[in-house]
C-alpha cells in the first residue's frame, strides 16, 4: 500500500470549512492548481522495485518513505518476519537502525555539546577521556572521530571475555592507530563508540538518555530510542534480525554484536526507529534544526554537520554523515554531491537532498533470518528513482549514463572519450598525462586485456608516454596475448622489443633481479570477480615481491564485470594456494584496485600502493552498462554470460565432468559421458534456483575433459542475472551430480577451488540446500566488514 498526501490539501480543507458565513463575498479568481510533487509513473516504478526485490528473497520486507517539499509517498512491503511464522509488514514497524545510530544519536549529541561550549571539535579526545592518549592517540581530535579519519581500525576485537561500556572504552583506549590522523578515511565503529562514551563523560548522561531528552522527545519521535523492549514497545511491532545459534531470531535486541556486549547502548549502534519517526528527524534537518517550533540544533550546526569536513584527497564526509564516499550508494545517480545520508548494516538507509527539499528512507531487516539478504542494489535503485520521481526537478545526465561508447569509435585521445562515459584506470591515467608515473622506470604486469576504451594496448601507451620509461613486461596465466591454456615461457614483445617475463611458468612472481632496475610495478589486467580466477593471485604475488623490494606498486583499476555488489560464499578457509591466494569468498564483489587495498592492509605488503581509480562506474553496474568494449580475459571466457556462470560452473572443472571447454559455449554447458541429460535437466529445474533454467543437451568437447566423447548434460540459461546466484548453482550441481552419479563424479577434487572443507562435507553428506547455504555463507558477514574500508566506489 502507498499514500501520497500533499500538505496543501489540509490547508485547502480548512479554508473550505472556514468559509461558512452567510455574507456575500466578492468574487475571487480561481486558485492556481498546485504542481504535482511526484511523477506517478516513477512512484509506481519505486514500488515495483521494492516489491520485486522482496519477491526475489533479497529482503523479507521494507518500509519506504519518500518526501518532497512536505508531500510524502510511503508504504510497507513484504513481511516483517519470516520466522518462526510469517508476519505482514506494517508502516509502524520498528527497525534496528544499526549504524544510523551514528547520525541519529551520537553526532547530534556531540554537536549539541559543542553548541553549548562544553567541547570543541578540534580538541584532542584525550582532553575528555585521558586514557585515550595511550598508544600514540594523543593527536586524535573529535573531528577525526566524526569524519572517520582517526587512523583507528574498523572495530573492536570480537573475541575475549569483556562486556559493558567500560570494557569497550578500555579496549578502544588500548588501540594503536594504523596511520596518522587526518591522512586516510577508514570507516570505524571504534570512533563512535568513543564518541558515545565521551557524551557520557561530559554530560553525565548515557547516549540513550541524551538522545531521548535532547532530540527524540522534543521532535515527537515516540517510537525511537535504545532498548525498545525496556521502553515498553511490544515485540510484535519490532522487525526481527538474524537467527542465533540457539535457533531464535533477535527481536528487540540490537543485532550488532559489539553493541550487544555493551548492553545495547553504544555510540555506533543500538537505536531502533520507524519510518514516520525518521521522517520527522529528516524534516528537522531540512528545517535547519527546527521542527514544529522545537529547535534542537542551530542552522549553523546543521550546515556544518552536513557539508564536507574532510580534507582534499579523502572521500567527502560531513560530521557523521556521508556525502561522497564508497558507502554513498543510496544517493543513486542523480542526487548531487552536497546531499547527504547514511546506511545501516541491517538494511537501513536515509538520503537527504537539501537543494530539492527531498529525503528518501528505506528501512528493512535484510539480515532476517540470515545474513544472505542484500539491499545494496535496491538502495541505489530507490535513490535513482526517487530523484526521477520529483515532478518539478530536472536533473543533469548522470555520470556514466551517457550514450554507450561505440566499439569502433576512434574519438579517444589524451582528453578522454568523447561521451565521458565509464573510464578504466588506464583511461584516467592517459587523460591525466600519465602524471602518476612521470619520471619513473616501470615494469608492467599486463596481458591483452590491458587496453583503453579505444582498444589501444597499455603496453603501447606507456611505451610512448613522455616522461615514463617502460623497462620490462610481466605476463600472467594465458600469456601476454591471452591465447595460451598452459604454462608460459619468457619471451620478448615483438612491437616494443621489451623483455617479457612469465609469471605462469617457472615463477609466479617477479624476481629481485627483475625488479632491481625498476622504480615501480604497474598492474593492468581485467579480472572477472571470482576468487579462483588466477589474475588476482598474480596481483597478490607481484605486490608481495614489490613490497619486499621497496618498489612502488600502481594498480590501474578496472570495473568488476559482474558488478561490485554481489558477494557469494564460501570464504576461503582451506590453506592458501594459487587458486585461493587470500581469504576471499567465491565471488568477492570487488575491483582489482579494491582487492589490492585489501591485500595490502591484511597481508602487510608494504603500503607503497597507488590505485588509479575508474570513473563513472557504479557498484551495481554490469559490464554491459559501461559502454566499454569487451575483451575475452582468457580463451574460454568469451563473454559476460560465461563470466556470470563461471564461479559456480568452474567449481566442478576437476570433478570428471566437462564444463564446456572445447565447445562453442564454455561454462554454459556441463556434462559427462555417464550423465543422462534429461534426468539432470529435470533435477536441476526441480531445484528451483532463481534466475536460471536448464535444458537437456548432448555435446562432444574437442579439448580438455572428455575430449572427443559425447557427453550428456545441461545447457544453462540465465533468465534473471540479478536474481541468479552462481554459488547456489555450484552447490546444486555438485549435490545433484553426486546424488545421481556418486561413483563417477569425483567430488573430492572440488576441494581446491571450493576452498572450504565444511561446505564440501555438507555436499558429500547430502544435506538440504538450506543447511549447505548456511554452512557455506557463515564467513560472509566477517568478510563484508573486512572489505568495507577498502571499497572505492
Amino acid at each position: 500500500m502507498r499514500f501520497s498526501i500533499p500538505a496543501a490539501c489540509l490547508g485547502l480543507l480548512l479554508a473550505l470549512l472556514a468559509g461558512t458565513g452567510c455574507e456575500t463575498q466578492p468574487p475571487r479568481p480561481p486558485a492556481p492548481r498546485p504542481t504535482p510533487a511526484f511523477r506517478a509513473d516513477k512512484l509506481d516504478e519505486i514500488d515495483r522495485a521494492v516489491a520485486t526485490r522482496v519477491a526475489a528473497g533479497e529482503l523479507p520486507g521494507a518500509n519506504l518513505w519518500l518526501e518532497h517539499r512536505r508531500t510524502a509517498h510511503h508504504g510497507a512491503f513484504g513481511s516483517r518476519a519470516l520466522e518462526p511464522a510469517r508476519e505482514p509488514m506494517s508502516e509502524d514497524t520498528v527497525f534496528d537502525a544499526a549504524s544510523l545510530t551514528k547520525v541519529l544519536a551520537t553526532t547530534p549529541c556531540i554537536l549539541r555539546l559543542a553548541e553549548a561550549g562544553r567541547i570543541g571539535l578540534e580538541d584532542p579526545v584525550a582532553r575528555y577521556l585521558p586514557a585515550f592518549a595511550a598508544h600514540g592517540k594523543g593527536g586524535i581530535t573529535l573531528r577525526h572521530l566524526l569524519t572517520h579519519t582517526s587512523g583507528l581500525r574498523p572495530g573492536l576485537p570480537s573475541r575475549g571475555d569483556w562486556s559493558g561500556p567500560g570494557d569497550a572504552l578500555a579496549l578502544a583506549c588500548a588501540e594503536t592507530p594504523a596511520q596518522a590522523p587526518g591522512k586516510q578515511f577508514v570507516y570505524s565503529d571504534i570512533n563512535f563508540i568513543v564518541l558515545g562514551e565521551l557524551v557520557r563523560a561530559v554530560s553525565g548522561r548515557g547516549i540513550d538518555q541524551a538522545a531521548r531528552e535532547w532530540f527524540y522527545g522534543p521532535l515527537g519521535m515516540r517510537d525511537t530510542g535504545f532498548l525498545p523492549l525496556a521502553a515498553g514497545l511490544p515485540p510484535s511491532r519490532i522487525a526481527p534480525t538474524e537467527r542465533q545459534p540457539g535457533g531464535a531470531c533477535l527481536r528487540g535486541v540490537v543485532h550488532d554484536p559489539t553493541a550487544r556486549r555493551m548492553g545495547g547502548v553504544a555510540g555506533h549502534a543500538g537505536v531502533f526507529t520507524t519510518a514516520p519517526d525518521l521522517a520527522r528527524f529528516c524534516r528537522m534537518l531540512l528545517g535547519g534544526g527546527e521542527l514544529d517550533g522545537h529547535r534542537v540544533l542551530s542552522p549553523a550546526t546543521v550546515a556544518r554537520m552536513t557539508s564536507v569536513q574532510t580534507p582534499d584527497g579523502i572521500p567527502a564526509r560531513g560530521l557523521g554523515w556521508d556525502i561522497d564516499s564508497p558507502y554513498a550508494g543510496p544517493r543513486g545517480r542523480h542526487f548531487p554531491v552536497g546531499s547527504y545520508g547514511h546506511t545501516g548494516w541491517t538494511g537501513t538507509s536515509v538520503w537527504i537532498d537539501p537543494g530539492s527539499d527531498t529525503f528518501v528512507i528505506l528501512l528493512s531487516n535484510r539480515n532476517h533470518p540470515t545474513e544472505a539478504g542484500d539491499v545494496r542494489n535496491l538502495r541505489r535503485e530507490v535513490g535513482t528513482l526517487a530523484a526521477e520521481a520529483l515532478a518539478d526537478v530536472a536533473w543533469p545526465t548522470p555520470v556514466g549514463a551517457a550514450a554507450p561508447f561505440p566499439a569502433d569509435d576512434p574519438g579517444f585521445g589524451a582528453a578522454g572519450p568523447a561521451d565521458a562515459g565509464v573510464l578504466q584506470g588506464i583511461d584516467v591515467l592517459e587523460r591525466d598525462g600519465f602524471r602518476a608515473l612521470r619520471g619513473l622506470r616501470v615494469g608492467l604486469v599486463t596481458n591483452h586485456t590491458g587496453r583503453n576504451r579505444a582498444r589501444r594496448a597499455t603496453i603501447d601507451l606507456l611505451h610512448g608516454a613522455a616522461g615514463v620509461e617502460l623497462v620490462a613486461l610481466f605476463s600472467p596465466e594465458h600469456g601476454i596475448r591471452g591465447l595460451q591454456d598452459e604454462k608460459v615461457a619468457d619471451g620478448r614483445d615483438e612491437k616494443t622489443g621489451l623483455p617479457v617475463y612469465s609469471l605462469y611458468g617457472e615463477r609466479r612472481a617477479p624476481t629481485p633481479e627483475q625488479l632491481a632496475p625498476l622504480d615501480a610495478v604497474v598492474f593492468d589486467i581485467q579480472d572477472i570477480g571470482c576468487r579462483f580466477y588466477t589474475y588476482i593471485s598474480t596481483l597478490g604475488n607481484c605486490m608481495e615481491a614489490a613490497g619486499r623490494a621497496g618498489k612502488k606498486f600502481v594498480v590501474l583499476d578496472r570495473v568488476n564485470p559482474v558488478n561490485g555488489v554481489g558477494v557469494e560464499g564460501p570464504v576461503l578457509s582451506a590453506p592458501r594456494s594459487f587458486v585461493g591466494w587470500h581469504e576471499l569468498p567465491l565471488r568477492h564483489g570487488m575491483t582489482t584496485g579494491e582487492l589490492a587495498r585489501l591485500f595490502d592492509a591484511e597481508r602487510k605488503l608494504g603500503g607503497n600502493l597507488v590505485v588509479v581509480r575508474c570513473e563513472g562506474w557504479h557498484r551495481a553496474d554490469w559490464f554491459d552498462a559501461t559502454g566499454l568494449p569487451w575483451t575475452n580475459p582468457s580463451p574460454n571466457m568469451r563473454g559476460l554470460a560465461e563470466a556470470t556462470l563461471y564461479p559456480g560452473v568452474g567449481l566442478l572443472e576437476a570433478c570428471a565432468v566437462s564444463v564446456g571447454r572445447g565447445t562453442g559455449t564454455p561454462f554454459e554447458v556441463i556434462g559427462a559421458p555417464y550423465v543422462d541429460d534429461r534426468v539432470l535437466a529435470a533435477a536441476m529445474n526441480a531445484a528451483g534456483l532463481p534466475g536460471i533454467r536448464f535444458l537437456p543437451v548432448r555435446f562432444t568437447p574437442t579439448a580438455s575433459v572428455h575430449q572427443g566423447k559425447e557427453c550428456g548434460g545441461v545447457q544453462m540459461l540465465v533468465t534473471d542475472r540479478d536474481a541468479f546466484r552462481a554459488a547456489d548453482l555450484g552447490m546444486a550441481l555438485a549435490s545433484t551430480l553426486h546424488r545421481l552419479w556418486p561413483t563417477e563424479l569425483q567430488l573430492g577434487k572440488m576441494a581446491s577451488l571450493l576452498g572450504d572443507p565444511e561446505t564440501l562435507e555438507a555436499i558429500r553428506a547430502g544435506k538440504p540446500p538450506g543447511e549447505i547455504r548456511a554452512i557455506r555463507d557463515r564467513g560472509l558477514p566477517d568478510f563484508l566488514r573486512r572489505r568495507q574500508p577498502h571499497l572505492l566506489y
